[in-house]
């Protein structure tokens, strides 16, 4: 697995010829919770781009984008969120840098919250004839903080988890609950921050989920799958 922050210009020059993709975690530094970290989900972008390094030859990970559009969390404390706009015009200026050293981009967001800006950023890129993708997990499930992300977090960083806090919060559809969230935020839905029930993660669980979503990814990149790849 090749790290883009490890390497010197030179090192990277010379892999030029072999048209090396560039993989982009994005994620967010947001509430998940009393029991997972606030990087939760820049911590699996990360592990989701790592995985696509082990598994596709020519992959360099680049460092992540650790903070997004995460305005429904900001009655949470820590909740550290850049808006759509901003989001949206990282991406670009990101993806059209990196064209000058690698052919393709592959965006890796792990947050619900940037899916809008991620594929309005996709489309104009698209539009100025670059080659990018954008992935994101869909494992189904709770929708924030609950058993799915919890068992992930335990595949990736048990010692971060704290089980003995886990509680759950509100178990309602997602679906029912976005003109709520969208309105008035997480915290009208919510008081822990949870969306869903953590009860029954398991690290197992989670290896499962981060190996099925690898290969998933691994696919698209290599061009093994059908489909658009927008997220």
């Amino acid at each position: 697995m090749t790290e883009l922050a490890s390497l010197t210009w030179p090192e990277l020059a010379r892999r030029e010829r072999d048209g090396p993709v560039l993989a982009v975690p994005v994620g967010a530094t947001e509430q998940h919770g009393p029991h997972l970290p606030l990087s939760t989900d820049t911590d699996i972008a990360v592990a989701l781009a790592e995985r696509l390094a082990q598994e596709v030859p020519g992959v360099v990970v680049a460092p992540p984008v650790a903070f997004g559009s995460s305005g429904e969390h900001q009655e949470f404390a820590g909740t550290l969120s850049i808006g759509q706009e901003a989001v949206e015009l990282l991406l670009l200026e990101l993806v059209r840098s990196a064209c000058a050293t690698f052919p393709r981009t592959v965006l890796v967001s792990a947050h619900g919250g940037n899916a809008e800006p991620v594929s309005r950023a996709v489309r104009r890129l698209r539009e100025e004839g670059r080659h990018v993708l954008a992935w994101s997990p869909r494992w189904g499930g709770d929708a924030h903080a609950g058993r799915t992300e919890t068992s992930v977090m335990l595949a990736l960083a048990p010692h971060r988890v704290l089980l003995e806090r886990a509680e759950a919060g509100n178990t309602t559809p997602v679906g029912e609950l976005l003109p709520l969230l969208r309105g008035q935020g997480l915290k009208a839905a919510t008081a822990n921050g949870v969306l869903g029930d953590p009860a029954g993660a398991s690290a197992e669980e989670g290896r499962a989920l981060l190996s099925g979503a690898a290969q998933q990814l691994a696919a698209l990149v290599s061009g093994r799958a059908a489909g658009t790849g927008t997220a």
